[in-house]
């Protein structure tokens, strides 16, 4: 079956349709381990371009969609599990109302709390390869899982001091379960269009992501994106409002932003020394900044976290 491009229909930001995943409501709400249900969580199509501080393990049993992993594109139409690594690139665009099975989500300090579980993520590599992480499930395997997530579910529900510890040996299983089957579809072609795409949110993540005291940010503007792929900068703002219903400078204030929250939160810089390391060169004009797209001033962000 043909895949359906991903140019019919916008794709929201998954940062703008917090409904989607409960736990994401708020952005710095601590948890360490989700357990969803498809049925009653079910995703719209979506689009995650920036790094995430979690993992997913997404196990679909029912629906049809074009699912992106990097450069990867998969038309899902059968019983599939996927492993999300957080640094990806993803996308969903969902091609029907109906949607079963479970997702669940883990953050990073979770891995580090559970070494059993960080050497079998190591050992079968299916958050690592993305040739392995896409996985087509046999029936029988689908009943295996099945059953494995209803445990989880129950553990979940039920609570107590070692839930945690018996949630990450139910996700040792699915990683067993998934990769005895090893059916890796061959991934289909993706469009130039999406290249593009990818091309923007991986440059824009790496610049973000090597933001430090001593390294500011190198590009900011749209035009130097656009210089660095080697693309006309009103084409890259066709394709990106296109498929985001966001154009350029919108992305990469977005992502300042997120970038800004972060350092107010991780770090006791001064807000001059974030606003330097965002782009900014004085004080003023980043609180300005900050408090035009936050509603509030990085003092009072930072003030209000902290005393919370």
């Amino acid at each position: 079956m043909s895949v359906e491009t991903l140019d019919t229909k916008a794709i929201e930001l998954l940062r703008d349709i917090p409904d989607i995943i409960p736990v994401l409501r708020r952005y710095y709400e601590t948890w360490t381990i989700k357990v969803f249900n498809r049925e009653t969580h079910s995703c719209k199509s979506y689009l995650s371009p920036n790094r995430r501080d979690f993992y997913k393990i997404l196990f679909i049993t029912k629906g049809v969609g074009v699912f992106t992993l990097g450069m990867n594109t998969y038309y899902i139409d059968e019983p599939t599990i996927l492993f999300l690594h957080p640094n990806e690139i993803i996308s969903w665009k969902n091609l029907a109302e109906e949607s079963a099975g479970h997702y669940c989500l883990f953050k990073r300090n979770f891995i580090a709390d559970h070494p059993v579980l960080k050497s079998a993520i190591d050992k079968y590599e299916l958050f690592s390869d993305n040739h392995k992480s896409v996985i087509r499930m046999s029936p029988q395997t689908v009943a295996t899982i099945e059953e494995l997530f209803r445990r989880m579910h129950e553990e979940a529900l039920i609570g107590g001091d070692l839930a945690e510890d018996s949630l990450g040996a139910y996700m040792q299983l699915i990683m067993i379960a998934a990769a005895k089957t090893a059916n890796y579809p061959k991934p289909d072609a993706v469009s130039d269009e999406f290249k593009h795409i990818h091309d923007f949110f991986r440059l824009l993540e790496k610049e973000t992501s090597l933001i430090n005291h001593d390294n500011p940010i190198r590009i900011k503007t749209a035009q130097e994106f656009a210089d660095n792929l080697a693309v006309h900068p009103n084409h890259l703002n066709v394709l990106l409002k296109k498929h985001t219903g966001q154009n350029v400078s919108a992305h990469i204030k977005h992502r300042l932003l997120e970038e800004s929250k972060a350092l107010l939160l991780q770090t006791d810089w001064t807000l001059q020394d974030i606003g330097y390391a965002i782009g900014f060169a004085d004080q003023p004009n980043f609180s300005q900044f900050f408090k035009k797209n936050a509603g509030i001033t990085p003092a009072e962000f930072r003030r209000g976290y902290s005393l919370s």
